[in-house]
């Protein structure tokens, strides 16, 4: 099997069996609430640019004639809803033109759309540069993921130019730019230096999600790294550890954000919008586009009626909701020195 179409595979049969740290955060109900569901504003800001919704397509895919596939049914998902849309590392078609319409097809069916390009940190400015004409992009994810790469039999052994490879194409580039993990999290020192490397927007994309060590381990022929399956931070504990650098960076949320209520405790504790992978692959391929369209449309739904039960009319609104941290958050923050009592009561102090 073509490795881009294995990560997929696995990606989806992974679906749903994975726990995230979402069910030891808690909001605190309060019983009166003064919001109107039409009044609800779910927009949001990212890139400098205001978006409807605050959650975005953050796909796996592209590399392959089944990923075209795929990338065209979640470009239509993307067109039909005004939702960003990344697709998988474009690194496959600077290899191998043969393969560069499974990204370019994100672009042909959704022409006016907002698209990400996508590669790793190992990649150079042209190669950023090259990635973002073909698919025209409007921002830019570099990717970090070194437990992949390390598990991943073919994968890279030398990392030293990362940090260079990130500065150039942050300084180099001439739209916006992100980086993100690929679902094993970050810690506050990984993302306070690349905040000293220019970088203004982090997705700490956590575990919980779509678990690439696993599915690198299950490519060996003999399974040495099983044991890198629990490796890194949730996307809740990563977005406990960004705390201090929210006034000055755009933190995005991704890995096992998998229901509405994971998407509002990912604002809640600071995200500026959630990325969703397996979500969207899991609908087009199961469901058909329709019913995914109509997936994000209940997902609005929900996501204001559970705004009106806090009481919030908008995004920033989560910001003074009081939660509660328990559990292995909790326990976390504790050794981490990281303040969750402030949680439990900011409501007081707005």
């Amino acid at each position: 099997m073509n490795r881009k179409d294995a990560h997929v595979h696995n990606a989806i049969m992974q679906y749903g069996e994975k726990e995230t740290d979402f069910e030891s955060i808690h909001f605190v109900h309060q019983s009166l609430s003064h919001q109107e569901f039409n009044s609800i504003d779910l927009s949001t800001t990212i890139f400098d640019r205001k978006f409807d919704r605050p959650f975005y397509i953050n796909a796996m895919s592209g590399g392959s004639a089944w990923t075209k596939k795929i990338n065209a049914m979640l470009a239509e998902v993307a067109r039909e809803t005004q939702l960003p849309m990344a697709p998988g590392s474009v690194s496959a078609a600077l290899k191998d033109p043969s393969v560069a319409d499974s990204f370019t097809i994100i672009r042909d069916v959704n022409p006016n759309g907002f698209i990400m390009a996508n590669l790793g940190a190992d990649k150079t400015l042209e190669d950023a540069k090259r990635a973002v004409d073909l698919l025209e992009a409007d921002a830019f994810q570099i990717h970090l993921n070194t437990p992949q790469e390390i598990v991943m039999p073919e994968g890279d052994r030398d990392f030293r130019k990362l940090e260079d490879n990130i500065v150039s194409i942050v300084e180099g580039l001439d739209i916006p730019v992100m980086v993100k993990e690929t679902g094993f999290g970050m810690s506050y020192q990984t993302m306070h230096h690349l905040q000293s490397l220019g970088v203004r927007t982090i997705d700490v994309s956590g575990t919980g999600g779509t678990n690439f060590a696993e599915i690198e381990n299950a490519r060996r022929e003999h399974k040495d790294f099983a044991y890198m399956t629990d490796w890194g931070q949730s996307t809740a504990i990563s977005l406990l550890e960004a705390q201090p650098l929210m006034n000055q960076t755009t933190i995005l949320a991704s890995g096992g954000v998998k229901t509405p209520m994971n998407i509002l405790k990912s604002l809640a504790l600071g995200a500026s919008a959630v990325g969703m992978s397996v979500q969207f692959l899991h609908g087009v391929l199961t469901e058909g586009v329709p019913a995914t369209i109509k997936m994000v449309e209940e997902y609005d739904e929900q996501l204001r009626l559970l705004m009106m039960v806090l009481d919030c009319q908008n995004i920033d609104d989560l910001l003074n909701t009081d939660l509660i941290i328990s559990g292995k958050p909790a326990e976390w923050s504790r050794l981490r020195r990281i303040n969750i009592e402030y949680f439990a009561s900011r409501s007081q102090s707005k």
